[in-house]
């Protein structure tokens, strides 16, 4: 997904203002496989996916428990780190090959300070991200687990022909024999 897309989906900036914060984003590519943020550290900058896919995950007693999955357009983030600059929870991986837009933190909040377009921009981007938190604890409270998966077949399908299905489960909050017997189910 191009740059411009992931910006105005956020919250549209004039020209000069989006000129402005693309000084600031490089462009990577890393291997599927890398971890991209690690538990325990404080984060210095938020990623957007151009291509790829990637996973945030925390550790349980006895596994790794996937919370967040990623695809093109959607951003990476800590947000423990980009809030408070603090260190974060999560570890991400990436589950494919990866092209990424990669902005650091502190660059983005000077930003903050000299554009209010930016500084808005910023306050959609962190509004939105707390809404999918929202949103994602509301479905794992009230839905079934075939309402959960049926949601991410229906508004997501891309995921679910692209990430391993032991991910698919433990996103979903169920065992891969359940998310089996669901898939089944379905067919």
């Amino acid at each position: 997904m191009e740059l411009n897309q992931i910006i105005d989906t956020i919250y549209p900036l004039s020209a000069t203002s989006q000129h402005k914060i693309k000084e600031y984003i490089t462009e990577t590519k890393l291997p599927k496989g890398h971890l991209l943020f690690k538990a325990n550290t404080v984060e210095t900058s938020i990623y957007f996916i151009k291509k790829g896919i990637a996973r945030a995950y925390a550790y349980s007693e006895e596994n790794q428990i996937t919370f967040w999955l990623g695809k093109e357009g959607d951003p990476i983030v800590s947000m423990q780190s980009y809030v408070t600059n603090q260190k974060g929870y999560e570890d991400v991986e990436l589950l494919e090959d990866c092209e990424l837009y990669e902005l650091k933190i502190d660059q983005l909040q000077k930003l903050f300070l000299e554009d209010i377009q930016i500084a808005n921009w910023g306050r959609k981007f962190a509004e939105f991200e707390l809404i999918k938190s929202e949103e994602r604890l509301i479905a794992l409270q009230f839905n079934t687990a075939t309402q959960r998966y049926l949601a991410l077949l229906k508004n997501h399908p891309s995921i679910i022909q692209r990430v391993q299905l032991s991910h698919v489960a433990s996103y979903l909050g169920i065992t891969q024999v359940s998310l089996s017997r669901i898939r089944a189910n379905i067919k």
